[in-house]
């Protein structure tokens, strides 16, 4: 099929609907309001990035996309439906892949028990290795080592080695650079121009903006709680000047 009869094709069909959109999302925690209004969507096979300071909402709006706050207005939809108030195991099974900053993984396992965890969902472990290994050939190394002794960057591997191991629809990454080496940091998002190359969504949250426009197909600029622009990266990148390109 050509290029020409693809989007033929589409257009018979209709539009898409985005794998992730959040519309006129307010969400916080208790009495406290922090997300405002948020508008954002996430089209299939799509790398988005959003940048903001600390505070800005990101991580909040993170948490209302895999199911861990729920919104109080506004409206979540996942592959065109709505899943407002949907628990995270839910949106897990549904496909969606959170990899929280601080990595969450298990110190106290092996890099091996640590890949075995990801087998919970009924994917075989031969699987989850040979992904893993062939992704990140270092944990292969280190396949015996507790993961709390590995290198940040070796434990942020680990992170989205057992994400992926369920092959989720959307994979959404909070400060994926935080606390590494700008050598580590590049490693870490050839990755994941790779997996957007192979069709995943993601969602990425990063404070500096240079990280990460690689990869990015759209940025996005989150202040006090509201998107307040989105565009292609480098005219984001141009508009934030120096306030999110320096420190990486």
């Amino acid at each position: 099929m050509t290029r020409g009869d693809a989007d033929s094709s589409r257009a018979r069909v209709g539009p898409v609907a985005p794998v992730l959109e959040l519309h006129g999302v307010r969400a916080g925690y208790g009495q406290i309001e922090v997300l405002h209004g948020v508008d954002l969507s996430v089209a299939a096979g799509e790398v988005l990035a959003l940048f903001g300071p600390n505070g800005a909402g990101k991580t909040t709006t993170l948490g209302v996309c895999s199911g861990q706050i729920r919104p109080s207005a506004g409206s979540v939809r996942l592959m065109g439906t709505m899943v407002n108030g949907a628990r995270p195991h839910a949106l897990a099974r549904a496909g969606v892949c959170l990899i929280p900053e601080g990595r969450g993984i298990f110190p106290n396992l092996t890099v091996r028990e640590n890949l075995r965890m990801a087998t919970y969902s009924g994917v075989a472990y031969a699987r989850v290795e040979e992904r893993a290994f062939e992704q990140f050939p270092r944990l292969a190394e280190r396949r015996t080592q507790l993961a709390g002794t590995l290198s940040g960057g070796e434990q942020q591997m680990l992170a989205i080695s057992r994400g992926l191991a369920t092959d989720p629809a959307l994979l959404l990454l909070d400060e994926l650079s935080m606390g590494l080496a700008p050598m580590i940091v590049a490693e870490l998002y050839e990755r994941v121009g790779e997996m957007a190359a192979a069709g995943l969504s993601i969602l990425i949250v990063e404070q500096f903006a240079q990280s990460v426009l690689g990869v990015a197909d759209r940025a996005a600029v989150m202040l006090g709680g509201r998107v307040q622009q989105v565009g292609e990266p480098e005219s984001i990148a141009a508009a934030l000047g120096g306030a999110y390109l320096d420190g990486h």
